[in-house]
C-alpha cells in the first residue's frame, strides 16, 4: 500500500537549499509579492527539499518561512502553500484535526485519509497527532463518530491489514461466500463481517475476494455494499473496495466529486492535490481523462482562479 506510480511533483537536480530560500525571501521582500516566485519555487521541488529551505531560512534570516508565508499571502492559495510546507504525515494529521475539531465532523476526510494510508503511515499520523496536538487520534475519532462507522474507522486506525500482497484464492471463495451470508443472503445485515474483511485483507486479497463474489453470486461488491449499508459506513466500505481497484481511480474520482456541478469543494481539492502530487498524481490524471473524458487541468481551470488556479495546475503539471 506504500506507494502507487509517480508524482507530478519530482525533487528538483542540483538543489540548492540556500538558493531557493534566498529566492522566496526576495519574493517577501519590501512592498508586494512577487506569487509567481513562490507558485515556481514550491512547485518544483519535493517535500523533502522544502523542508530543507525552512530550516535554511531560519537559519540565513532568523525567520520562520511557514510564518513568513502565512503573513504575505490569503485565502485558498495561502492554504495550498502552507499544506505543501507542511511533511505529508503532519499534513494528514492537521486535516483530521480540523476534520475532528471544527465546526461539524468532516466524516469524509476521516474516509479519505484513515481508509487509503499504509500501515506505517497510520502509525506516523497517530504519533504526529499525538505530538501536535497532545491527544489520542483514536479517543477522537471514537468521541465524534458512531456505530457501524466508528467501528470501521478504529479497525482502520489499528494498522493491522496484510501488506504482504499474496493472494489465497480458496480464502477468497471462502470470504465472497461469508460476505454474501452477511448481507443479501440473510435478513438484516451482519456489519462485523464485513468490517473484518475489509479491514485485515491487503488489496489483493480483496481483489480476488471481489471477483469470487461476482463470479459466485452475479453482483458486483459495490452494489452489495449499498444495498446493505448507508450513511458514512457505506462511503467507508466503498472506499476501502475502490482503492482495493485502483488508488489512483478512488482519487480521480474525489477530485471530480469535489468540482463537478455548481460550487467547488476546495477542501478537498487541496487536500487531494496537496497530499497526492508526489505520490501517484500521473496515475490519477490518466485516470480521471479515462473515466470522465477530460482532463483534470480543464476541471481546474474551470473551477479556480488566480494564484489559486496557477498553483494547483502546477502541481499537477497542467498547462
Amino acid at each position: 500500500m506504500a506507494s502507487y506510480g509517480q508524482g507530478t511533483v519530482t525533487p528538483a537536480s542540483g538543489f540548492n537549499a540556500e538558493a531557493s530560500a534566498g529566492e522566496l525571501r526576495k519574493a517577501m521582500k519590501g512592498i508586494g509579492t512577487d506569487e509567481a516566485t513562490i507558485i515556481k519555487v514550491l512547485s518544483t521541488h519535493s517535500n523533502q527539499q522544502r523542508q530543507e529551505m525552512n530550516i535554511t531560512f531560519k537559519t540565513l534570516y532568523g525567520k520562520d518561512l511557514k510564518k513568513e508565508l502565512k503573513s504575505e499571502l490569503g485565502g485558498k492559495f495561502e492554504d495550498v502553500i502552507l499544506g505543501l510546507m507542511e511533511t505529508p504525515i503532519n499534513y494528514d494529521a492537521h486535516v483530521l484535526r480540523d476534520a475532528i475539531k471544527g465546526a461539524g465532523t468532516d466524516e469524509m476526510a476521516l474516509i479519505e485519509i484513515l481508509c487509503t494510508r499504509s500501515n506505517a503511515e497510520i502509525e506516523q499520523i497517530k504519533s504526529a497527532y499525538k505530538t501536535l496536538f497532545k491527544d489520542n487520534l483514536e479517543k477522537d475519532v471514537m468521541s465524534d463518530t458512531g456505530g457501524t462507522f466508528e467501528r470501521l474507522l478504529v479497525s482502520q486506525l489499528t494498522a493491522n491489514r496484510d501488506e504482504s500482497g499474496t493472494v489465497d484464492q480458496a480464502l477468497a471463495v471462502q470470504e465472497a461466500a461469508e460476505l454474501f451470508k452477511a448481507g443479501a443472503g440473510k435478513v438484516g445485515t451482519d456489519e462485523s463481517t464485513f468490517n473484518r474483511i475489509f479491514s485485515m485483507r491487503s488489496y489483493q486479497q480483496l481483489r480476488a475476494t471481489f471477483d469470487a463474489y461476482r463470479a459466485n453470486h452475479k453482483k458486483e461488491i459495490e452494489a452489495a455494499i449499498k444495498s446493505e449499508f448507508s450513511g458514512y459506513a457505506e462511503e467507508g466500505l466503498l472506499a476501502i473496495a475502490k482503492c482495493a481497484r485502483s488508488v489512483p481511480g478512488y482519487f480521480a474520482e474525489r477530485l471530480y466529486s469535489c468540482m463537478k456541478g455548481a460550487g467547488t469543494k476546495d477542501k478537498v481539492l487541496i487536500r487531494v492535490i496537496v497530499s497526492r502530487c508526489e505520490v501517484d498524481m500521473v496515475q490519477i490524471k490518466e485516470e480521471f481523462q479515462r473515466k470522465y473524458g477530460k482532463s483534470l487541468g480543464s476541471f481546474i481551470k474551470g473551477d479556480t482562479s488566480g494564484d489559486y488556479k496557477k498553483i494547483l495546475m502546477a502541481l499537477c503539471k497542467e498547462a
